[in-house]
């Protein structure tokens, strides 16, 4: 594999909260290599937006972070601002989940993307303009000179989020954090927007992180999945071995609960229970509440991650035989 351009070992977030703290991300390790695409799935409450928030230095200040976080060997967690300053949308971009508290409500679009286009790519006023221009075409927005001047209000949500992937875009970053880039848009635009995203990274050689709950667009758009849960990752692996044959209870479950495109209609699976909140996940596997074939072993003791198969790694200490799933299967004895 080819060396990571980003290298997350053992990333904690814990929010400080009255006299406690809660942890919200523990122990994540991840590594993206230049052009690959990787793919985050898991829960609201999983700790998917927050890991990347925290390797970009985006969290608030009642927010610690520990562990380590390097772009090609510089470390970034604890990097002073200034340098962080030359990592944010230059080398490193992020594409946010809601677009109208992400951009300027009094200033102008055009301002905005010119503003991007001047601090990453040192463009004067007529080159960021023409540039902006042609960033509103590729992100499919029509009339892109008459929406330069237009204010976020003006916009819909899904032109609002095709301006925020176009300021993603502005600074060409070697790495694209997107996180639920698609949300706002239907289902035409939404296969546009993920095409582009596509082709700009086998054109650039750019490298994709994308954070989504849709299983279908992850599958589709990327090498390797990850899926996260409350706060851990549970199963890595390339994306076609991680969705024909996963090992994680809590992979197969999501993965149990989606409607097949073919063959007779049957009931969807349910994963009972929610995400516990950040310091309220139980002392052992954070899953052995919801999971159909936990023992006692699993409510006693973290769960360390171990591989299972070629670049497939669990975080399970029961991990189901590969073809098989668990909530086909009665609940284990002890």
């Amino acid at each position: 594999m080819a060396a990571p351009l980003v290298e997350i070992a053992g990333l904690t977030v814990d929010f400080a909260k009255d006299d406690r703290s809660a942890r919200a991300v523990d122990g994540v390790d991840l590594a993206v290599a230049p052009g690959q695409a990787l793919g985050i799935v898991g829960e609201s409450g999983s700790g998917k937006s927050v890991t990347w928030l925290a390797a970009l230095g985006l969290l608030p200040a009642r927010a610690r972070v520990g562990g380590s976080v390097r772009l090609e060997g510089s470390e970034l967690v604890g990097a002073p601002r200034r340098a962080l300053e030359t990592v944010r949308g230059k080398r490193i971009a992020m594409i946010f989940q809601d677009p109208s508290s992400c951009l300027n409500p009094v200033h102008r679009i055009g301002w905005q993307l010119g503003e991007a286009l001047r601090l990453h790519r040192g463009l004067g006023a007529a080159a960021a303009r023409a540039e902006a221009l042609r960033l509103l075409d590729q992100v499919g927005i029509a009339d892109a000179r008459r929406r330069l001047g237009d204010y976020p209000h003006q916009l819909s949500g899904g032109l609002n989020q095709r301006v925020m992937i176009a300021m993603a875009l502005a600074g060409q970053p070697d790495l694209l954090v997107a996180d639920e880039p698609t949300t706002a848009l239907d289902a035409t635009i939404q296969a546009q927007i993920l095409a582009l995203l596509g082709a700009i990274r086998r054109d650039t050689g750019m490298a994709l992180v994308l954070i989504s709950h849709d299983l279908g667009v992850v599958a589709e758009n990327v090498d390797r999945v990850a899926v996260m849960y409350a706060g851990r990752l549970v199963e890595e692996a390339p994306g076609r071995d991680l969705f024909a044959a996963p090992r994680h209870p809590y992979t197969q479950g999501l993965l149990a609960a989606l409607p097949p495109l073919t063959g007779p209609r049957r009931r969807l699976t349910a994963i009972p229970g929610t995400v516990p909140e950040p310091g309220k996940a139980p002392a052992g596997c954070s899953f052995a509440p919801r999971c159909p074939t936990a023992r006692t072993r699993c409510l006693a003791e973290p769960p360390a991650s171990r591989p299972v198969g070629f670049l497939h790694r669990v975080a399970c200490h029961y991990p189901s035989d590969e073809g098989l799933s668990a909530w086909t299967l009665p609940k284990a004895a002890e």
